[in-house]
């Protein structure tokens, strides 16, 4: 092949290697990624942070007591103690097993996530590959058409490499939220001792939620890309060898664009979907 052909190949393979890397993240747990020491870190976090959190328990108890109480009599009600030492109970048992609570709920997620990823069986669907036809243009170029099409390649490895680097940033951005949700669940937890906080705790676990079920979008846009891949190549005939490279590196940008954006806005699209 010739060094532009060459280039255009490089720039798919690495494609091919950036879907394959998605493909293994999403099958690794937090205690997996990068060996699990980023996860021993997290644990120790969370320990240390627990007994912040078993201190502002204490405080939003009491902040829940003294203002949902309307006089001094409602102390005497045995249902109005009651409510509250549940709370209190409920809070406290959620700080103390929250690594455990955390990682249940990325455990139902990617219990869904499997059951997509064993619809879709893998990225083979989805590999890119130069077409012969394009490869053979490339090749019967005449000298001036050269020029153009170095260019052409240029421009679409640079796109390529752009756009993997963007899926593997949002990759490495969702394991980097759940450690955040995961170091910090203590201090969240701990709203749920009171009344007037639990609203709190509540909006965290729809959040921590939606981070986890992100993984379920990711995949479900990675079986939509194989769809579109797999429908065939994009059209190169007819033409110039610039106009059939155009069309091809044109076509191509485009779906991998489409993936691209899917996956960045798979956090986004789950709000939307279930108000998490």
């Amino acid at each position: 092949m010739s060094w532009t052909a060459e280039l255009l190949s490089d720039a798919l393979n690495k494609w091919n290697e950036t879907m394959d890397t998605i493909w293994d993240l999403l099958l690794q747990s937090p205690e997996e990624f990068k060996g699990g020491g980023i996860w021993n870190t997290i644990v120790d976090i969370n320990g240390a942070m627990q007994a912040v959190g078993y201190g502002l328990l204490i405080l939003f108890f009491c902040m829940g007591i003294f203002r949902s109480a309307v006089n001094f009599r409602d102390f005497r009600r045995p249902e109005f103690v009651f409510r509250h030492f549940i709370y209190f109970v409920a809070a406290k048992a959620a700080i103390t097993y929250g690594l455990e609570l955390m990682q249940a709920v990325f455990t139902i997620c990617a219990g869904i996530a499997n059951e997509a990823i064993g619809y879709l069986g893998g990225t083979a669907g989805a590999a890119a590959t130069l077409p012969q036809e394009i490869i053979q243009a490339i090749e019967d170029a005449g000298f001036w058409e050269t020029i153009p099409l170095w260019m052409l390649s240029l421009i679409g490895t640079g796109a390529v490499t752009l756009l993997s680097f963007v899926l593997i940033l949002v990759i490495y951005g969702r394991f980097f939220r759940i450690y955040l949700y995961t170091a910090m669940s203590p201090l969240a937890l701990a709203t749920f001792g009171g009344e007037a906080t639990m609203s709190t705790g509540k909006a965290f676990l729809k959040s921590y939620a939606g981070v986890c079920l992100s993984g379920v979008m990711i995949i479900l846009a990675c079986i939509i890309f194989t769809a579109m891949a797999s429908t065939g190549t994009p059209a190169i005939e007819g033409g110039s060898p610039v106009v059939m490279v155009w069309n091809y590196i044109k076509e191509t940008a485009f779906n991998m664009a489409m993936l691209t954006i899917l996956i960045f806005t798979s956090n986004s699209v789950v709000k939307e979907m279930f108000g998490l």
